[in-house]
């Protein structure tokens, strides 16, 4: 299904009106394919260096503490075992890998049903281009409230404004980089607010059709 979407200037005064260059998904379908995008995103986020060292890698000497009898003392056999202070670790975390694989169709099915979702409900905002004279993060401030954008926000531009913005935004808490190119699925769902330029939508575009 076509949509149409309205361009504004740097004010938030309406400039043009464009069709979106993708099918926006109406229906249910990529529900399921959203769920594994997001989830394996964040499972490729972690490190998987947690560990933990066994009674066998623990530093120390291989010494029976004490004599097996006549101590009074219960049964010891090493330093290291899991029952001293300082021993090895029964079942601890090993390192290993979290990581997920899905599959280019289903990231872009994804990404079109996420964006689709966020088209509708009027949180895509496409502006003409996003003027700033100096990497300033007062003249970015100034542009988000001329554009009525308040939380979180994730700003998207083309490779020309690319260095510029990225500096400006980087002292804003609520307010993540990125680029069309980059966009992805646990992003469009993250922010409140995606602010394209109209370079970086079409690069969007691009990928979707």
């Amino acid at each position: 299904m076509a949509m149409k979407i309205t361009v504004k200037d740097s004010k938030g005064n309406a400039t043009a009106e464009v069709e979106v260059g993708f099918a926006v998904i109406e229906d249910g379908k990529g529900t399921q394919a959203v769920h594994d995008t997001v989830v394996a995103y964040l499972a490729n986020q972690r490190t998987g260096t947690a560990c933990t060292k066994t009674a066998g890698e623990v530093a120390g000497t291989n010494r029976k503490p004490w004599r097996q009898k006549g101590t009074g003392r219960a049964r010891a056999g090493s330093f290291q075992s899991p029952l001293w202070r300082g021993g090895g670790v029964v079942f601890g975390p090993r390192p290993r890998d979290f990581g997920r694989k899905v599959n280019v169709k289903t990231r872009q099915l994804a990404l079109r049903r996420a964006l689709s979702e966020r088209l509708r409900a009027g949180d895509v905002v496409v502006v003409e281009e996003l003027p700033l004279t100096a990497p300033k993060t007062k003249e970015l401030v100034g542009v988000l409230a001329g554009l009525d954008l308040t939380g979180r926000t994730v700003l998207l531009c083309g490779a020309a404004d690319q260095r510029q913005l990225q500096l400006a935004s980087r002292n804003l808490p609520e307010v993540a980089f990125t680029t069309g190119e980059a966009l992805n699925t646990y992003q469009v769902l993250r922010y409140d607010k995606l602010l394209f330029t109209r370079p970086a939508f079409a690069k969007v575009e691009e990928r979707l059709k």
